[in-house]
């Protein structure tokens, strides 16, 4: 799911430049010290997963966790997206240094949204934090899909189809990202439910 330098007209590639700066100074400022630790292990446990692409035609797929990087880390999410896709351009060149701001909007934002979503519908019961995560990761890999689709389409009509494949494929990644969640919520909620932010007895409330 990234986009390569060159792809996005100048206009596009500086607007999402400016965001992605003025959000990575938010989320910096918002992320605690004690929470540091967590931070780094999201970001590699983000920057390993979107390494492993299933080449589609003219696009590619992979796991792209902005779900569980979202309900983990609340505001740190954008920081830990943004410096997990410098790594994987800088040391792989997925991507692009050029592009940078568009992917991390792309992911970024998402993973922000999904930790809002977590956290408002969460509830107090296990079965409610697990479909909560469950909606929360497809959310986010949904919202990061189309957010790359408008993006690919803002680069002019030879794009529109790539696009429309673009979606198509990411749509079994949806689901993929949607269990992945809702496992690694059931797992957090009975055995470290801190760092879902609920108390230890909500975690095992059946």
């Amino acid at each position: 799911m990234h986009i390569s330098d060159g792809v996005l007209p100048i206009s596009v590639t500086l607007g999402t430049y400016v965001i992605s700066v003025a959000t990575i100074v938010w989320s910096v400022r918002k992320t605690k010290a004690e929470n540091i630790p967590k931070t780094a292990v999201m970001t590699s446990a983000f920057f390993v997963a979107s390494l492993i692409h299933v080449p589609l035609g003219p696009t590619s797929v992979h796991l792209l966790l902005p779900g569980i990087v979202g309900i983990l880390l609340g505001p740190s999410a954008f920081l830990s997206i943004f410096l997990g896709l410098f790594l994987q351009s800088i040391l792989f060149q997925f991507g692009g240094l050029t592009s940078l701001g568009a992917n991390a909007v792309m992911m970024g934002f998402p993973a922000l949204f999904a930790g809002w979503t977590f956290r408002l519908i969460k509830g107090t019961s296990f079965t409610a934090q697990i479909l909560a995560g469950a909606f929360s990761g497809a959310l986010a890999t949904t919202m990061a899909t189309l957010i790359l689709a408008l993006l690919l389409i803002s680069a002019g009509e030879d794009f529109i189809g790539v696009s429309k494949l673009a979606f198509a494929a990411h749509l079994p990644v949806i689901c993929i990202e949607a269990i992945i969640s809702g496992c690694t919520v059931s797992f957090l909620a009975k055995v470290r439910p801190a760092f879902l932010n609920i108390p230890s007895a909500a975690g095992l409330e059946k």
